[in-house]
């Protein structure tokens, strides 16, 4: 059984409520008992209960996060820039992850709500509006790469058309005319990457085939579109993926078929994911600042518990790209 703040206040020879004062850090105990009681905390290995000092407090310096999909590097590297905010703040992080399914999704967010957390970060979401509002209404909240339509909540986002935009320029240096958009299905911000290639496509080669295959940010999504691709007469030059887990799982399937990438069709990601640098890979893709957008959640979420703003907050951060191996000349027909 784990030691209680009475074990240590009968072992130190104190009162509890002196016990609580030391675990408090209140300078209203002798330099004597504090060293004692403190001593004994250690050597029994008391932790202090920081729910009960949290509802105490009426704060738990905790900020709740619910990631889409603990599978992919996205996220996670998302998530190092909010931990270096949140340190930076004195504040600490509590996880959980959505795994991709609305119900989940939900789930985890009330389960953050339960733990008391004083902000709420959401990343990817898949769960009505209706849901985020009530969220909204409860704790402080920041949504990231998802506009939603969410009074109370501050967002984070991407310039999906300037990445977008980025990409078709790119191909068409190239001299690639045929070319294909594997998108990211109902994963939050598919919507917005694909309009946003559809309309530069209109734009830079009026006339031009611009196809979209419906898919999912997953390895499996991008080896599906892959076998679709390879079922067809004629493969497109090049294929424009929604996020580099997609483009690794299509690279893959493309090269088992004894297709080149890129001398037959070349491949561009989204997100530039640690996976993207992989000297195997080498991944063409567009950079997200992924710490970056981690650590504006962070501001913009204190920034709400501290002030509660009634004016939402909607920071768009511009994405890059980054040229490597895996995009080259167009093939002649």
């Amino acid at each position: 059984m784990l030691p209680t703040l009475e074990d240590v206040a009968r072992e130190a020879g104190v009162s509890r409520s002196l016990a609580s004062l030391v675990m408090q850090g209140s300078d209203k105990v002798s330099a004597t008992r504090r060293a004692r009681v403190i001593e004994v905390a250690d050597r029994l290995g008391y932790r202090p209960n920081v729910m009960a000092r949290s509802l105490a407090a009426g704060r738990s310096n905790t900020l709740g996060v619910m990631l889409d999909d603990l599978h992919n590097p996205f996220y996670a590297e998302i998530a190092d820039g909010m931990y270096e905010a949140a340190e930076a703040a004195g504040y600490r992080l509590l996880l959980t992850s959505g795994l991709r399914r609305p119900l989940m999704q939900e789930r985890s967010l009330d389960m953050l709500l339960e733990h008391r957390t004083d902000g709420l970060i959401v990343i990817s979401p898949r769960v009505q509006t209706a849901a985020l509002i009530r969220l909204a209404e409860a704790v402080p909240m920041v949504v990231v790469a998802d506009p939603v339509d969410v009074a109370l909540a501050d967002v984070v986002l991407i310039d999906e058309l300037a990445g977008a935009s980025a990409v078709v320029e790119h191909l068409i240096s190239l001299g690639h005319r045929h070319i294909v958009h594997v998108d990211g299905g109902d994963g939050a911000g598919s919507v917005r990457r694909r309009s946003s290639f559809l309309a530069v496509m209109a734009e830079q080669m009026p006339g031009a085939p611009a196809r979209v295959i419906r898919s999912e940010f997953t390895e499996a999504g991008g080896r599906a579109a892959a076998e679709l691709l390879l079922s067809e007469p004629t493969l497109p030059t090049a294929v424009f993926t929604a996020n580099d887990l997609s483009a690794a799982g299509l690279i893959d399937t493309l090269d088992r078929a004894g297709v080149s990438v890129p001398h037959v069709v070349s491949v561009v990601g989204y997100d530039n994911t640690s996976l993207a640098a992989l000297g195997r890979l080498s991944l063409t893709t567009i950079d997200q600042p992924r710490a970056e957008m981690g650590r504006r959640a962070v501001a913009l979420v204190l920034k709400r518990i501290e002030h509660k703003p009634n004016e939402r907050i909607i920071e768009t951060l511009r994405p890059s790209l980054v040229v490597r191996q895996t995009t080259a000349e167009a093939r002649r027909p």
